[in-house]
Formats: structure tokens, C-alpha cells, sequence
């Protein structure tokens, strides 16, 4: 059974359908894709997994639970945690102290010093983690993010456009770092730009364009599928 499985969820904004039925799932252990246009609905379709946002349909459940009418702290509680497109830190914190935090909110709240300790181990930031984060390249930004949502140790991890800003050495670490959370049984979904990240470390990748999924298969079948090809490329 799929830690993620999203039904028939409708957005609608007056008229105009953001989502239009649309169905995804996720598994532990793996990576699932979700890309699309600019204005596609990935990042209405995050907010309804997220609890963000209520659909006008549709549900959302997690680990086996209907949780479409749970707000993002419960939700967070069945083990979901989530970045955002915008880039979303505490400016004049640390980034220790942006880590901590969310430590201090998780499960490992009575050892979030440890906790914080093996996650600047892990993501690489040990030379950063005294600086403001507000003095951070976008790209660490993005990295501190990221740990910042492990840190309240997530069962599903939504990652939105996490590679932003990122250089080639930095997204190539990113991708070993991703690989290895799906390694260890964590669900993640990425949406992502850097159509080289998707396609290397993507299992399963869903294809989104006007609201509506377009597309659902493994990265060799999608780079090769005509109706993803035209949506990109603006074809008729």
C-alpha cells in the first residue's frame, strides 16, 4: 500500500480548475516525480497534501488514514513535512538555530541537540551552521530547508523545487543525499525544474499540465512520451 494515495482531488478558484481530478501516490523507499509547467497546479496540489489548502473534492490519505480535513500540524504529526518554492527560513537565526527549531517540535524533541548535531553532519553544512541564514547562498539556503523539515523525521518528505540555486556539484551531492533518505524508507516527492535531477533519481514521475495529470511512468517512459514532450514545448 502507498504511504501517499491522492484521489480525484479538484481545486477550483471561481471558474478555473487549479487541479481537475487528479490522482497520485507515493511509496516508502522511493522517489516520485512531479513535474509540469510553470502554473501546472504541483505546488496547489503540495498545499492539498500538506493541508494547506482544503479541496473542493476529493481526498488525501496518509499511512492508511483519511487526513483531507486535518490541518498541516496533524498532518505533520502522521509524519508529513514539506518545503516550499519560496524560500521560507529565519533570516537572522542561525542555521543551527533554524534546525533546532524544528527539532525542538518533533519526536526527538528531548535530544534536538543531537538531533540538529547529525543532521549538519549529514547535509554537509558543519562550515555554515553558526552564520545568519539570511547571509546564505540560495542554494545552502535550500539545503538548510530541507533539514529542517528532517528534522521533525518525516515518514513523507515533499520537496518543492529544493535545487533551486543550486550549482552542478551541489546538486549532484543533493541527489546522492536524496537517494539515500528513499534508501533508508522515506517517501519523497520532488518537484522539480532540473529535469537532469528528475530523470536520475526519480522511480515513478507524474506529469501535470493545466491541472490535470498528463502522464505517469518511470523517467525513461516520460522523457520519451509525446504528450509530455508537446506540453513543454508548447505544441498544440
Amino acid at each position: 500500500m502507498a504511504l501517499l494515495e491522492v484521489s480525484g482531488v479538484t481545486v477550483a478558484f471561481g471558474g478555473n480548475r487549479a487541479l481537475d481530478d487528479v490522482g497520485m501516490s507515493a511509496e516508502q523507499g522511493r522517489i516520485t516525480g512531479l513535474i509540469g509547467p510553470n502554473g501546472a497546479g504541483k505546488s496547489t496540489l503540495f498545499d492539498v497534501v500538506s493541508g494547506l489548502r482544503r479541496p473542493s473534492s476529493g481526498r488525501v490519505r496518509l499511512g492508511g488514514r483519511e487526513v483531507t480535513r486535518l490541518g498541516p500540524a496533524r498532518r505533520s504529526r502522521h509524519g508529513l513535512a514539506r518545503t516550499f518554492q519560496r524560500l521560507e527560513l529565519f533570516g537572522r537565526l542561525s542555521v543551527r538555530d533554524n534546525l533546532l527549531v524544528a527539532a525542538e517540535l518533533g519526536p526527538e524533541r528531548r535530544q534536538a541537540e543531537r538531533c540538529v548535531a547529525r543532521i549538519i553532519d549529514q547535509l554537509g553544512l558543519a562550515e555554515v551552521s553558526d552564520s545568519p541564514a539570511d547571509t546564505l547562498p540560495t542554494g545552502v539556503g535550500r539545503l538548510v530547508e530541507v533539514g529542517r523539515a528532517l528534522a521533525v523525521r518525516p515518514t513523507l518528505l515533499l520537496l518543492d523545487e529544493p535545487a533551486a540555486g543550486q550549482d552542478g556539484d551541489e546538486t549532484e551531492r543533493f541527489a546522492t543525499l536524496l537517494r539515500s533518505l528513499a534508501d533508508d524508507g522515506m517517501a519523497v516527492v520532488l518537484v522539480e525544474h532540473d529535469m537532469g535531477l528528475v530523470m536520475s533519481v526519480c522511480d515513478e514521475v507524474h506529469v501535470l499540465d493545466l491541472g490535470k495529470v498528463i502522464a505517469v511512468g518511470p523517467p525513461e517512459v516520460i522523457r520519451n512520451d509525446e504528450t509530455v514532450l508537446a506540453a513543454y514545448l508548447g505544441d498544440a
